[in-house]
């Protein structure tokens, strides 16, 4: 389906019958504390940690994008290790996480008229400690992350199971996102997919 067009405000079109989130970058302002703790990891190996690199794969979960990062730039991290380190240092940052506004006062908007998700890259551990850190956790009754066994965005499985579970057709459901792998998943599921970027400038 179609993206939705930019406005001074986010939209839920009255067919709409569930409302899917991303995480970082979506609800909450907690992508900065992300780059820090990538940042951080790669220094202690000595190794540069380009920008460009993790705005391209944001979204997507850490050790895919470790093993990304060897196969780009030739190198041979313990991608396990690396892993656990990097999401111990997010992990430690995320109480200073703060909701972003156009999504965060949507779901709070909708809560109790619409069921609402969450649908994550990030692992479970660091999304609930997030959502509790912007006061939002008892808004989703559903959150699905990279815990959950299932393929990452732009595989269109995590959004799907979503939908099952807040029992809403894909065709239903609306997804609000900041990354491009994860609004080419919401199409692939076959969801209104709404890119919140142009709202947050």
């Amino acid at each position: 389906m179609a993206t939705d067009p930019v406005g001074s405000a986010l939209m839920v079109p009255g067919w709409v019958q569930g409302l899917i989130f991303d995480c970082d970058g979506t609800l909450a302002d907690s992508l900065p504390l992300h780059y820090a703790a990538w940042e951080e990891t790669f220094a202690a190996l000595g190794l540069p940690c380009p920008l460009e690199f993790l705005l391209r794969h944001n979204g997507k979960p850490t050790d895919l994008m470790v093993t990304l990062y060897n196969a780009e730039f030739g190198r041979t991290i313990n991608v396990a290790e690396f892993t656990a380190d990097k999401e111990r240092r997010t992990y430690a940052r995320l109480e200073q996480t703060r909701p972003l506004e156009p999504a965060a006062g949507l779901a709070r908007q909708y809560y109790g008229r619409l069921p609402l998700a969450v649908v994550s890259g990030s692992n479970r551990a660091n999304v609930e400690r997030t959502l509790r850190a912007i006061g939002l956790r008892e808004l989703f009754p559903v959150v699905l992350t990279a815990d959950d066994g299932l393929p990452p965005k732009p595989a269109p499985e995590l959004f799907l199971e979503a939908a099952r579970r807040l029992q809403v057709e894909p065709g239903y459901c609306q997804v609000f996102e900041d990354a491009d792998s994860g609004l080419e998943a919401a199409r692939r599921a076959g969801m209104l997919a709404t890119d919140i970027r142009p709202f947050l400038a």
